[in-house]
């Protein structure tokens, strides 16, 4: 209980003040001059004074509330290197028992989370900020980390630490660990498709003295070269980049005796392969309606670098106009198909008949093309039934099928077969979904016969319309009707021709994400799905691979035609891998290359400065000698909270108010007596 005066005027400060300076006047000439009652007017002139400043005495009633110390405990994958775990659950035990030992304390007690995909390393400031959330800083005695002292959101300074008391750390791990670790100088993010980016890596040794580290580097798993590198020196590599989109690197270093992981011998580096440009060349033939629907989609993809030639006026076309006063522009076959031929990533043929302007070896060239990468696609019309059809020339070894020399004249619906329900590029184009197809009807189709290609469409009595075919290391697709145009036109509704055009100009040009047999990594916040695509009846099982080596088998269901996934939550940061044997996939799940197995050696170093600028100390709990907790003492006023075999916190003086009880000195009975006695007495004086 604590007792006290307060003062609550019953005139404005100012009058109160005037009246005590009068009061002080007067009291001392009366003083002065010894006037008979001076003493007994003087009492009475302060108690009129004291009455306007009108005086109360309080009574406050408290109960004392206690301190609160925070005990946080690291439970990053770090821990589990050695015997930390067992280090840290022992010495929690130990902290808390000693703690709730202290009257006037209480204890709070949190486990720091393990990194996830948006905070990447250990966090245990975080997780003392939530713990201590809710308590005042004036209640706050301090806080106690077990910890390998590998923390990642180390406040700046003290004054962000937010409280003034104490901050223990107590260091689970050993001082003489040892690990090697990859450190990455130099990352691109991304790179021209074909060309080579330079990576500069560093191995590292922690507690170990060696001269030299074999190093192993694989792209998308697969080994480019292994090479022996100094350690400690910066090493700088070539990586070529095959493909677009994600092309990861990985850098492995070979382990060294007893050091406490090899998680950290590997580094990852994922880079973007961009195209520059995809070169596309299209040859259209005679002049016919549907001639701008290529030009137009080619035209409208920023990433395509188009070369278009229309052919005119064919070498034999004779009308007695002088060339020089020809406007048409003379198709340079030689420099595009012997020259630059290499160049191309696609050639199109659109309507084209053999016309006496390609010699022969040229279409010998573009079937070498083909076999070597490249890809050819051709939309036929009636001239691919004609004696002039491509057919008869050298590409006939790499078309994946010959014209009978008939042409279906009639209207049809352009229909997805069977394996064209699984193949990428007309796996659920719009429309596909109903029978017939929500798409406009076609009126012309090219007839063959020996397909050896992959029909994906089809149209009147199952007869081929859309193939697909591999040659060496190139491709071929096969349009075997000029009538797409009237999806373009929007006749009877249209059709998805940009999608399906689109899809098929990427998988002729090689794009990963058009790939009939693929094997994929997707991650979605902490879920990773295996994505298996494949023209097979069945899949075999996928084993997925954890950065720290742990392995899972998974079963994979269908989820729709040529598609099958698995879906599993990721409880790691950093590379994970799957393979069926056949196929390999990665991804990063969070960073390429986690904070909290860069450096996973225990030290005091990091938590050390901290720790001493708040009076708090940093410590080993195992120096040699075996498992030591320190002594925990309740500390009231000192600016130094550590000693040899012990740690301390400040204990606070802290209580809340439970009641107010408030009695005014000059209100009631109580004031009447004291002004009336004043008054009596001064009179009963100057009566005598």
């Amino acid at each position: 209980m604590n007792l006290g005066i307060s003062f609550a005027p019953l005139v404005p400060a100012y009058v109160v003040w005037v009246a005590f300076g009068v009061a002080i006047v007067i009291s001392a000439l009366l003083l002065i001059a010894r006037s008979r009652g001076a003493l007994m007017r003087t009492v009475a002139m302060a108690l009129f004074v004291l009455a306007l400043a009108n005086p109360s005495l309080t009574r406050e009633d408290r109960d004392p509330i206690p301190s609160v110390a925070a005990v946080i405990i690291d439970k990053s994958p770090s821990q589990d290197f050695g015997d930390r775990n067992q280090q840290a659950e022992a010495a929690r035990a130990t902290v808390t028992e000693r703690l709730k030992a202290i009257p006037g304390l209480e204890v709070r007690v949190a486990e720091a989370a393990q990194a996830d995909g948006e905070n990447d390393g250990t966090r245990l400031f975080s997780a003392l900020s939530s713990t201590l959330a809710d308590v005042p800083p004036d209640r706050i005695a301090g806080a106690i980390m077990i910890t390998d002292g590998r923390v990642h959101d180390v406040p700046a300074d003290v004054a962000a630490l937010g409280f003034a008391a104490p901050l223990h750390a107590l260091i689970t791990g050993h001082k003489d660990e040892i690990d090697r670790r990859v450190v990455l100088t130099q990352t691109p993010r991304f790179g021209i498709v074909g060309q080579a980016q330079t990576v500069g890596f560093r191995v590292d040794d922690q507690g170990a003295r060696v001269g030299s580290a074999q190093v192993t580097i694989r792209r998308d798993g697969e080994v480019l070269e292994q090479r022996t590198v100094p350690v400690g020196t910066e090493t700088k590599i070539n990586v070529p980049i095959p493909h677009a989109g994600q092309n990861i690197v990985e850098i492995e270093a070979s382990t060294i005796p007893n050091e406490l992981t090899d998680v950290n011998n590997r580094a990852v580096v994922s880079i973007d392969g961009v195209r520059d440009k995809l070169r596309v060349l299209l040859v259209s033939g005679e002049p016919h309606v549907g001639e701008r629907t290529w030009r137009n989609l080619l035209k409208s993809d920023a990433s395509v670098d188009l070369v278009h030639f229309t052919i005119l006026r064919p070498p034999e076309k004779q009308d007695g106009t002088p060339i020089n006063e020809l406007s048409l522009i003379a198709f340079p076959t030689r420099e595009l198909f012997q020259q630059k031929i290499s160049e191309f990533q696609l050639i199109i043929f659109d309507r084209y008949a053999r016309q006496g302007v390609l010699p022969m070896i040229y279409f010998d060239n573009i079937a070498r093309f083909v076999r070597d990468g490249g890809a050819v696609l051709i939309a036929a019309g009636p001239d691919y039934a004609s004696p002039t059809s491509l057919w008869r020339t050298p590409l006939d070894v790499i078309l994946p099928a010959e014209p009978s020399g008939d042409v279906t004249e009639q209207p049809f619906f352009a229909q997805l077969t069977q394996a064209g329900q699984r193949h990428p590029v007309t796996r659920a184009l719009e429309g596909s979904d109903t029978n017939p197809p929500h798409w406009s009807r076609w009126f012309r189709l090219v007839d063959t016969r020996r397909t050896t290609g992959t029909p994906v469409m089809q149209g009147p009595d199952g007869k081929p319309l859309l193939v697909l075919a591999r040659e060496g290391e190139g491709r071929v697709a096969l349009l075997l009707s000029d009538h797409i145009w009237l999806w373009a036109r929007g006749y009877e509704g249209g059709g998805p021709h940009l999608d399906l055009l689109r899809r098929l100009s990427h998988w002729l040009m090689k794009q990963p994400d058009l790939e009939e047999e693929a094997l994929r990594l997707l991650v979605q916040g902490r879920d990773i799905t295996v994505q298996r695509q494949t023209m097979a009846d069945q899949v075999s099982d996928v084993t997925l691979t954890s950065p720290t080596g742990q392995k899972r088998t998974l079963q994979l269901t269908s989820a729709e035609p040529g598609v099958w996934r698995s879906t599993v939550t990721a409880n790691e940061l950093g590379l994970w891998r799957a393979t069926d044997g056949k196929l390999t996939a990665l991804v990063n799940v969070g960073p390429a290359n986690p904070r909290e197995f860069q450096e996973v050696t225990s030290t005091t170093d990091v938590l050390g400065k901290l720790a001493a600028a708040t009076g708090g100390d940093a410590r080993r709990l195992d120096e040699g000698s075996g498992l030591t907790v320190p002594r925990i003492v309740p500390v009231r006023s000192s600016s130094t909270f550590k000693g040899e075999d012990w740690i301390g916190l400040r204990m606070r003086d802290v209580s809340v108010v439970r009641g107010i009880g408030v009695l005014p000195v000059f209100s009631g009975l109580i004031g009447l007596l004291l002004m009336v006695g004043a008054l009596a007495l001064t009179w009963a004086r100057e009566g005598r």
